[in-house]
């Protein structure tokens, strides 16, 4: 049976990005892995000028986006499906996930098959395809820490890979999806490695006293096992209480436009962050392995007066100072003169500088 190529129409993308903002491009839809290299085929000959075939970008749940209104790339949304139990060991079950499939609904449904081990990064939009590109992490688990392999075509040299997390450049918000640019890698598949031997992760103090946890005081906190006069949380009450902190700390993309934290938690050298904190005592430090220091982006935000500031139909949310929002009638413009700003005031005051995380459709 001969394989469909893919084809390219205009269609309108407000909907497909979280910040709501106006965009239309030229846009095709992967529902099947079969049809890739037909694509790679066809890439190759648009990079030798036979066809004026304009570059492409790989569009998972829009969450991390900033999208232009008429962005030159092409657009590849990728909607490939299924999740699997691929392998179990006597440590681990090996998960795999399509990479279109909803990063917190494949959460939700491995924790429903008994599979542990994801429930801190609970209610992250997005897909399981674009996580690993940003290394997403949240109270205090990374993604990486939890990876098997990620299967990804190199669009480029038009083969497939087999990435072992050592292979992917994970760092801080990064990795080598990231770092190599809009259009080159595709990720297909992403597999994950789940403990049997499952303690909870209580390190952030939101999670570790929240009401629904609190009964569990004497839990394990960084993989410590829990006392014997206590029991440990489950997965499920772990996997509720991030949803119900997510839900009141963050606004929701469906009813005010946003792309979750806005800016990365800058890492400076130690010397720098004690003079920082002898100006400024309550600044929220945290050391760092290499001996430098993290700095919370959202209070670095609000000391300089951004929580709940609008500049036109944009401002910081009033509850998290780090989630930049749409109130109405954005485009990418008024998103991109409000991250200035707030990158410039910041520098002004701390002489740290701010570093964007959602990338830009251009």
């Amino acid at each position: 049976m001969s394989v469909q190529p893919l084809v390219f129409s205009d269609q309108d993308l407000q909907a497909r990005n979280t910040l709501g903002l106006p965009a239309r491009a030229a846009v095709a839809v992967l529902e099947d892995e079969s049809a890739i290299p037909a694509l790679c085929e066809a890439l190759a000959a648009g990079r030798k000028g036979r066809d004026g075939v304009a570059p492409m970008f790989v569009l998972g749940g829009g969450s991390n986006l900033v999208m232009l209104e008429r962005p030159r790339h092409r657009v590849l949304r990728v909607a490939l499906r299924g999740i699997r139990l691929r392998d179990e060991t006597a440590d681990h079950w090996i998960v795999e996930a399509a990479a279109g499939e909803s990063w917190h609904g494949f959460v939700d449904h491995c924790l429903s098959r008994g599979w542990p081990g994801l429930e801190n990064l609970a209610l992250i939009p997005g897909t399981v395809g674009a996580a690993p590109v940003q290394n997403i992490g949240a109270y205090g688990l990374e993604l990486d820490q939890r990876l098997h392999s990620v299967v990804a075509w190199d669009l480029r040299a038009g083969r497939a890979h087999d990435l072992r997390p050592s292979e992917c450049g994970f760092a801080y918000r990064d990795s080598l999806f990231k770092r190599d640019g809009a259009g080159r890698w595709l990720i297909v598949r992403v597999r994950f490695a789940l403990p049997k031997a499952w303690t909870p992760r209580l390190d952030y103090p939101d999670l570790r006293d929240h009401p629904g946890l609190r009964a569990e005081r004497g839990a394990s906190v960084s993989g410590r096992p829990a006392s014997a006069s206590s029991a440990a949380p489950s997965p499920r009450q772990v996997f509720d209480a991030v949803c119900d902190i997510r839900r009141r700390k963050l606004p929701d993309p469906a009813v005010l436009g946003n792309a979750g934290s806005f800016f990365k938690n800058p890492v400076i050298d130690a010397g720098q962050a004690e003079g920082l904190k002898q100006r400024f005592p309550d600044l929220r430090t945290y050391p760092q392995a290499d001996g430098r220091v993290k700095l919370a982006a959202g209070w670095l935000i609000e000391r300089a007066g951004w929580k709940g500031r609008r500049l036109g139909p944009v401002g910081m949310h009033e509850r998290q100072a780090l989630v930049l929002v749409n109130h109405g009638g954005a485009q990418a413009a008024d998103v991109l003169a409000l991250a200035r700003a707030v990158r410039a005031d910041v520098r002004e005051r701390f002489g740290v500088d701010l570093e964007q995380e959602p990338v830009v459709l251009d």
